[in-house]
Formats: C-alpha cells, structure tokens, sequence
C-alpha cells in the first residue's frame, strides 16, 4: 500500500518565547518491508534542521529558533510504501520457558528491563502467569497477552494523559493505545519476552473500524530468537499490516516521543495537532 501523512502540531504561546530547541521523530523507518520514498519537514518560524540517527536507529530532526515567537508550528510529510509481514496465529516459535536465554542478547536486554512508564512489576507478572498459564510458546504467550488487553480495558481517551505510568493502567483498566502498549511490555518483559514500543501511524480505510486511526498511534514489537522481532497491536487486537505505517522503537514512549524540546518563556501554552494519513495510487506516490 501506498500511503501519505501530513502530521502538523501547533504550539500558541500567550506571551513571546525564545531559544526553543526541539527534537522530532517523525520521519518512517524504511525497514521491514516499509519503505519511507518521501519526507519533509517544515517549521514557522522557520529553522534550519540537523538530522541524525539515534541509538534505537530512528531519524531525528533538531532545530532551534533562538528569536522570540508566540507561536511554533511544525509540519511533517511523509510517503510511505508498505507491506504486511505477519507469522502465522498457530505458529510455533520458542518455548516460552527458553526466553530467559534472550537476556543474553546485545538486541534483548535492554527490553527486559523496567523503562521511563513500564515496570515488569509483581501485578504485571502475575497477570501474566495468569493469561499464559496452560501456554508454553512465547508467540501465543504474546497473542494472549495482546487479546486480554483488547479485552479487559476500555478505550478511554480523556483517562490517561501521555505521562501516565503503566502501573496507574494495570489499576484502572482504561487508556489509549499508548497506555495499552505500555501494559504489554510490562506484561512480556515479566514472561521474559523481549517486548519493545512502536510509535507509528494507522491507516483507517473505508470499510475499517481500528481505534487509533488518523492520530499518532503505538503498538509492541517482541522478539523471537528464530523470527526476529514482530508486531503485535492490543489496542486492535491483531498483528500490524499494510495499513500501519512504523517512526520510531524505544523502551517506551520516552524514546520516541514525536517532539520534544525546552524553550525560554511562559509556560502558559497550547498545543494542537492533527494527523491525517490517506491512501495513494501508485502514480501519487512522488507527488509529495
């Protein structure tokens, strides 16, 4: 599929700031089968960015407007071809019993550990004994994890904010994706599933009802020894394909935040953003 993202955010200041330097993490991977043919970034005031790839292998844009402004846009484009690349539901992978062996792996370990918002706590690994109890592969271990969430917590958008901790969602069963994704690494990195976060887009089509569409969306990725690493949505409920489009992979939210940056000034502020991501003919797909 091919697909176009338009993500704008719009910070409005109520007195003027200055010296405000800014990282973003929007641009899409080309990995996997996803291939990113098109990006830009603009901003207002404009600036000029530097781009690197940081330690998780994401693209990074830093910029700086050092004049005073009252309000800061950012712009992001992107067009994005992609595939789907699933595992069979019945797939046999590892037992789940063999995974602790992961902690030796350059690639596991650190997503074995407690991050910024997940914690593989007491409540965390015991609802996951409690859902993995009479499986003994770690890919159906994942998948049961992944359908408990979908099941057992309510889509909420106004209960969480992107600060809450995974153990605030554990307690009260309601969030959004973000938090949902948070709940699966702690769940997963308890079993001794190596499980990192996704930040990404979801294409919702015509005849599609998939919550997370036309926004910022996140989701898991766990890995296996004989698989590599592969992609598991509870939000949805079903395993990434040609609709979802991957940014960025980090231990959690905090290493892929969209934007994130300091300024001097107010704090008195508001910030919209809008995301729209729309499906293109193949002739379209250099348009941008």
């Amino acid at each position: 599929m091919h697909l176009h993202v338009l993500h704008r955010t719009h910070h409005a200041y109520a007195t003027p700031v200055r010296d405000s330097f800014n990282e973003a993490r929007l641009q899409p991977l080309t990995a996997d089968g996803q291939i990113c043919l098109d990006y830009q970034l603009t901003t207002d005031p404009p600036s000029r960015t530097t781009h690197f790839i940081d330690f998780h292998q994401n693209h990074v844009h830093q910029f700086e407007i050092t004049t005073a402004h009252t309000a800061l846009a950012i712009e992001s484009r992107a067009t994005v071809s992609t595939t789907t690349r699933r595992l069979a539901p019945a797939q046999t992978t590892t037992p789940l019993a063999d995974m602790a062996a992961c902690a030796r792996l350059a690639q596991c370990f650190e997503f074995l550990q407690p991050s910024h918002y997940t914690a593989p706590t007491p409540d965390a690994h015991a609802l996951g004994q409690a859902i993995t109890a009479d499986i003994a592969d770690a890919w159906h271990a994942a998948q049961a994890v992944t359908a408990h969430i979908h099941q057992n917590f309510a889509y909420k958008p106004a209960a969480t904010n992107v600060h809450t901790h995974m153990r605030d969602v554990l307690r009260d069963r309601q969030g959004v994706c973000q938090d949902f994704a948070h709940v699966m690494l702690g769940i997963c990195r308890s079993l001794g599933i190596p499980a990192r976060y996704v930040s990404g887009y979801l294409y919702n089509g015509p005849a599609d009802t998939l919550r997370g569409a036309q926004a910022s969306h996140a989701w898991v990725e766990i890995y296996l020894p004989d698989h590599g690493w592969r992609g598991l949505d509870p939000t949805n409920n079903t395993q990434p394909d040609d609709r979802y489009i991957k940014i960025a992979t980090g231990r959690d939210y905090a290493d892929v935040s969209p934007i994130k940056g300091t300024y001097r000034g107010t704090g008195d502020r508001r910030m919209t953003v809008e995301v729209l991501v729309t499906a293109l003919e193949p002739a379209e797909t250099r348009a941008f």
